[in-house]
């Protein structure tokens, strides 16, 4: 007897529709196995709008306040031109009091003070003292291979790499990622540093 065989069904697949279905474009090259490492950028930024509230804070009190008046203890507006803002007084003392003042009103606006990069003590007019606080931002490169070596003196999965002004780590775990900065802010380097960039 000749097997049963369908008419109806004779021609139906053409040649290759049995075929395995090709992957789609988004999955071609994908493997689930090799996750891409996470990263972030140590960066050393000034937040420049909150700066200029804060010296105009600090500028509204000494120039109202008891023991400053009738002397010549003054803050600058930013000179955003040279980075830099002008401190003046009558004697050292007193500086240090309007260097104080200004701190204060750069740690309430969320500014570390540690931007600030005091310049030699000038004599001025009329006996007082002048002196410049020169603004700094960005990662020099000292401080930079200073970071990238405490990173790597941790002994994490992770590496640090020094891109321009700042540092890029990445490494496949998050958790040492979050170690990274754990470190960095209980032992921060000499200039104020942020984190940023999370990928």
């Amino acid at each position: 007897m000749a097997p049963f065989c369908n008419p109806v069904l004779i021609g139906v697949f053409a040649p290759g529709m049995l075929r395995e279905p090709r992957a789609s474009a988004a999955l071609r090259g994908f493997n689930p196995g090799m996750p891409s490492d996470a990263s972030f950028d140590i960066v050393s930024e000034i937040n420049m709008q909150e700066l200029d509230n804060a010296v105009a804070q600090a500028i509204k009190e000494v120039t109202t306040r008891y023991d400053f008046k009738g002397t010549a203890a003054s803050i600058s507006e930013v000179n955003h031109k040279d980075k830099e803002i002008t401190l003046t007084a009558d004697v050292d003392s007193q500086l240090d009091a309007v260097k104080r003042v200004l701190v204060e009103k750069m740690i309430k606006r969320g500014v570390d003070s540690k931007c600030l990069d005091y310049q030699k003590l000038e004599q001025a007019t009329h006996k007082t003292v002048r002196q410049k606080a020169k603004l700094k931002s960005g990662i020099d490169r000292d401080t930079a291979k200073s970071i990238q070596k405490a990173i790597k003196d941790l002994k994490l999965k992770v590496t640090a790499s020094i891109q321009g002004e700042a540092l890029r780590v990445s490494g496949a775990k998050r958790d040492d990622l979050q170690a990274v900065q754990k470190y960095l802010k209980e032992h921060p380097p000499e200039i104020p540093i942020q984190f940023n960039n999370y990928r």
